[in-house]
């Protein structure tokens, strides 16, 4: 193994010099500093990380906590987060929660072991107002900056968000303009604030429109492909009157698109739907679906810009990030009936 002392004997300078230029200090002038460098990465010198996290107090580690690698929604946030992180001189040890408290609380505390300089965490909503992990991180003042909304128990972390309650009302009003009257909501999981908003934008486009509210053409639907498709059966049984679909996200919507056309309907000129996400799937659809694009990439840079701010002492405050309705083939006028 080189060290900086085999670099300091070919240079003819100090270990002092050595360990300054690689350190980029201002004493050491540009030539000296490049002359080094040079001579270092000729003899494949690796610094050792370890020693250096020992000096400085610092592991230049980010920890980032996503409910599921296979979830397509955190690609773009993930690929975000790691070239900005990259950039910034820092790197991720990341893992998954698979929307389980408990797995949350062990992979968190793994990461708190390792030393990370901050925490980006996208939470496992509950209804309980507390959560011993989150009060350990604000105990501890863990820089930690949430990705997506806040709830009672993470309530005191700065977050990045997207406008999902704008974006929702926005994808209602669409299908209101288009002349649809009844329109069922294929709803998430009653513990997530983004479903909780999404379910909220539709309420509010309705009373805007002055359509009465019935709670008969809204279904719990996950979020999950296979459970948009139990929904969307459901609510053929159960509503055969509706025009149009609008799902919690797009995987919600796939699944329902699926089922709607294998029951023979026809999208859109029987039915039509709307997703929330934009994942690449819902462009390449058999039926390219009108969805809300979600600023993925976006956020994943500005949150961890944010988080080394936190980690450097700064103020930071939390951003809600708007979206964009993209129409595409999914959604048209409804079926005269």
């Amino acid at each position: 193994m080189v060290r900086l002392k085999d670099i300091a004997v070919q240079a003819g300078v100090s270990v002092m010099t050595v360990s300054k230029a690689l350190r980029d200090a201002p004493d050491i002038s540009a030539s000296t500093k490049a002359r080094i460098r040079a001579l270092a990465e000729a003899m494949s010198y690796m610094p050792n990380t370890m020693a250096q996290s020992l000096r400085s107090r610092t592991t230049k580690l980010l920890g980032l906590v996503i409910p599921a690698a296979t979830n397509p929604v955190f690609a773009r946030v993930v690929l975000g987060i790691e070239e900005r992180a990259h950039e910034l001189g820092y790197d991720l040890v990341m893992a998954q929660s698979l929307n389980e408290p408990a797995r949350e609380d062990k992979v968190i505390r793994r990461m708190l072991s390792r030393r990370v300089d901050g925490m980006l965490v996208v939470p496992v909503y509950r209804l309980e107002p507390t959560a011993p992990i989150y009060e350990e991180l604000k105990n501890r003042s863990v820089p930690t900056v949430l990705l997506g909304h806040r709830a009672p128990f993470c309530a005191h972390f700065v977050s990045f968000e997207a406008n999902d309650l704008a974006a929702s009302h926005a994808l209602t009003q669409h299908l209101i303009q288009l002349g649809h009257r009844r329109i069922a909501f294929l709803a998430g999981p009653a513990a997530a604030p983004a479903s909780q908003n999404r379910l909220e934008g539709y309420r509010r486009a309705l009373r805007d429109a002055q359509i009465e509210w019935d709670d008969r053409v809204v279904f719990n639907a996950g979020s999950t492909i296979e459970e948009g498709q139990k929904a969307a059966q459901q609510m053929l049984q159960e509503s055969p009157q509706v025009t149009a679909v609008q799902a919690v996200n797009d995987l919600v919507a796939i699944g329902a698109a699926t089922l709607l056309l294998q029951q023979g309907q026809r999208i859109p000129e029987d039915l039509s739907v709307v997703g929330f996400g934009n994942i690449l799937s819902s462009e390449y659809f058999r039926v390219p679906l009108t969805t809300a694009r979600q600023p993925k990439l976006r956020l994943g840079i500005a949150a961890v810009e944010a988080l080394v701010r936190l980690i450097k002492g700064e103020a930071v405050d939390s951003q809600l990030l708007e979206a964009e309705i993209v129409v595409r083939a999914s959604t048209g006028p409804p079926p005269n009936r």
